[in-house]
């Protein structure tokens, strides 16, 4: 599909966005420069007018503080009919604060109008990988599943998601973003269905019933009773087609607590159901994590420490023109040596 990239202000000025559900931007706005910052239009129309549009520059990227890199595959596919170079840590690299993490080389003009876009788009991903990666940390071999989409626009969703797996999540429970990472989604059912069937032992007998034997049977056991109490009841209802237990507890009840945690394994234990496993959701961060870990949970399900992480500053800077070293005051002229950038385009 031919792309017509915005070039001037009366572009600008003629872009009609026309009526739509919803708000998000389309991939060929993306593509025309629609989502970019009115400045560059007006740079690329006066280097137009000067015959310095097709300048050749080196510009590079770096992080205000350390993370882990995403967003990079996105980049490279809104560069790739560019004519430019890009060098770049692969996606998933760790990277320390002020590092070079990607140079762009070529034409100014073939990469310029898309600053905004890049750097956004590194931002947020890089982001959302990092907080994945912290709590990641703080599980260790204990499985994490990224439960964030219901706190984000449904259009950045498979974003988010697809970025905590790059960050280190074992799995998301979005359809989209985990199919986008190469994986099938991961979830059982929300209190909706326990609540309309009234009982959580009838809920998870009907979900047994119906569901097909691969789908793990993992039940939540916070809808109605004691969260002990009705891993019992659930235990022995299910025996061991039972796979395990999900505490959501609200945070209007104290949330999920350590020693809630180890209460259930203690009774599920001594009652002969050594094998079910507990999953804990619900307000959790890298701390609660650490200590419900140890307290005996199983697997996490971390929803909002991920999909509201702050995105990562990146900034980009032109360090050669025309294969001079060149810059703004304050950052030093010259391509920054990092051997640990790959060209990638």
């Amino acid at each position: 599909m031919e792309i017509n990239q915005l070039k001037t202000l009366e572009d600008v000025k003629n872009l009609k966005p026309g009526k739509r559900k919803f708000f998000s931007a389309q991939h060929q706005e993306i593509l025309s420069g629609a989502t970019t910052d009115i400045y560059f239009v007006r740079t690329r129309q006066a280097l137009m007018g000067l015959g310095l549009e097709k300048t050749y520059v080196a510009a590079e990227i770096f992080p205000r503080k350390s993370g882990i890199f995403c967003g990079v595959e996105e980049v490279l596919n809104l560069l790739e009919n560019q004519n430019v170079e890009v060098w770049a840590l692969p996606e998933g690299s760790k990277f320390d604060e002020k590092e070079i993490v990607m140079r762009i080389v070529g034409p100014y003009d073939n990469f310029g109008i898309y600053e905004t876009a890049i750097l956004g788009i590194l931002a947020s991903s890089s982001g959302w990988a990092t907080a994945a990666f912290e709590v990641k940390q703080a599980a260790g071999d204990k499985p994490v599943y990224c439960f964030g989409a219901r706190h984000v626009h449904p259009a950045v969703a498979p974003v988010m998601e697809r970025s905590a797996i790059i960050g280190g999540a074992d799995g998301a429970s979005c359809i989209l973003g985990a199919k986008l990472a190469g994986m099938e989604p991961v979830g059982t059912v929300p209190h909706a269905f326990f609540l309309i069937l009234g009982d959580t032992v009838k809920g998870a007998e009907a979900y047994d019933r119906l569901m097909p034997d691969e789908a793990p049977r993992l039940i939540l056991v916070d809808t109605f009773k004691d969260e002990a109490e009705e891993a019992l009841r659930v235990a022995e209802a299910l025996k061991d087609r039972l796979y395990g237990i999900r505490i959501d507890t609200p945070s209007e009840r104290g949330g999920v607590t350590p020693d809630l945690v180890r209460e259930i394994r203690y009774r599920l234990d001594i009652a002969g159901f050594t094998y079910v496993k507990i999953f804990v959701s619900g307000g959790l961060n890298p701390e609660k994590i650490s200590v419900l870990k140890d307290a005996g949970a199983d697997a996490f399900g971390v929803g909002s420490y991920i999909s509201g992480a702050q995105p990562i500053d990146m900034t980009m800077d032109i360090k050669e023109v025309e294969g001079k070293p060149l810059a703004k005051r304050g950052r030093l002229p010259g391509i920054t040596n990092n051997p640990r950038l790959k060209r990638l385009l």
